[in-house]
């Protein structure tokens, strides 16, 4: 009888402790996605992005190409700040840890410019990347914890970098903000003799009507 009680009552502190926001079991990918996204018709062209990863370890070409914006109309000045929201498709990682530090290698199509940057990531990035996948968000329980972590670069005119991660809540955090230097062999490392990508005519009428809002990134 004693045993019994014992038992009993050891399966109900257990149970007591069952943390009903706890993602740990929910199925989750393995990696993390990488993904680009660009102030409202402040159009880019990313030509290479590589990772270093929490081990040391450097993968190359982990992304590129067009990033996510969007064309609102030409009611307002769209482009100002990061009103644009945070997210589009992303890359898988395949094979990393958690980030270290990110290299993207970029055209800013709008001036236009090529610029290189390496951002490192914080700790506290990491942290949420990781709480991201292995918790429930509080105010949805009975959904299952995010599938895979991401990471967002927002590159923006004058070289800026801005870096965000997604929480718990799907909520984007801002975790980094990094200043690229001009890339001196200019838009395709020198091999496109100085062409760059095409600038849409959606933003073309845009920045002739609004410029580019320097310093509001």
């Amino acid at each position: 009888m004693r045993v019994f009680i014992a038992l009993l009552g050891t399966l109900l502190l257990i149970g007591c402790h069952v943390d009903p926001l706890s993602g740990k079991h929910d199925p989750k990918d393995p990696w993390w996605e990488l993904g680009f996204i660009e102030p409202f018709y402040m159009e880019v062209w990313v030509e290479d992005s590589a990772v270093e990863d929490i081990n040391g370890k450097l993968l190359r070409r982990t992304g590129g190409g067009s990033a996510a914006g969007g064309d609102m109309g030409y009611d307002k000045e769209w482009a100002r700040g990061w009103s644009g929201g945070v997210g589009g498709n992303g890359k898988s990682v395949v094979g990393a840890d958690l980030p270290k530090r990110i290299f993207v290698r970029w055209q800013s199509v709008v001036e236009p410019q090529t610029y290189r940057a390496w951002v490192d990531v914080p700790e506290e990035a990491r942290k949420i990347m990781t709480t991201s996948t292995n918790r429930r968000c509080p105010k949805t329980p009975h959904q299952t914890a995010r599938y895979m972590a991401s990471v967002y670069l927002g590159l923006a005119p004058g070289g800026i970098v801005q870096v965000w991660v997604r929480d718990e809540c799907h909520h984007p955090v801002k975790v980094a903000r990094a200043q690229g230097e001009i890339e001196p062999l200019g838009p395709h490392l020198g091999k496109s003799s100085g062409h760059y990508y095409p600038l849409s005519e959606n933003a073309k009428r845009y920045i002739e009507q609004y410029g580019i809002p320097y310093g509001s990134w």
